[in-house]
């Protein structure tokens, strides 16, 4: 019984020691419009995909944030030392950090039907996630319909 005991042991030492440790969560931070109730419908989905979110509300967020005008939104976000402002995919997030592209951040302009946060009743308008750069330059990063 012997050899049975300590072969049991070995496995499971060899076991243990493929196995990964937990991931823990990605924190993010949130600034969100004062009142507004679609940010923490995506605070929501960041959270549920993974995202340890904290978030503020701030009056004067539009004002202090470096995301291009014609790309903003009713919250912004930041990880990673990236912006991620409006309603963009958690997916298109971890992409983000995965790749480390040399942008500033990504933008959902707008608040765009079907988008994490903006679900209507399973309605969808097509809507395109905007890389931006820190002189503002704003390409299509990702589509999604």
């Amino acid at each position: 019984m012997k050899p049975f005991i300590s072969a049991a042991a070995v496995l499971a030492v060899l076991l243990a020691g493929n196995l990964a440790p937990a991931q823990s969560p990605t924190p993010m931070t949130v600034v969100r419009d004062v009142g507004c109730g679609c940010c923490m419908n995506w605070v929501a989905h960041l959270r549920k995909a993974g995202f340890m979110v904290t978030v503020t509300e701030s009056a004067t967020r539009l004002r202090d944030t470096k995301v291009p005008a014609e790309a903003r939104s009713c919250h912004t976000g930041s990880i990673g030392g990236y912006l991620i402002e409006g309603h963009v995919p958690a997916a298109d997030i971890k992409k983000l950090l995965a790749e480390r592209p040399g942008i500033a951040g990504l933008a959902v302009p707008g608040m765009p039907v079907g988008s994490p946060g903006m679900e209507q009743g399973g309605q969808t308008h097509p809507y395109a996630v905007m890389a931006f750069d820190k002189a503002g330059k704003m390409t299509v990063y990702s589509s999604h319909r």
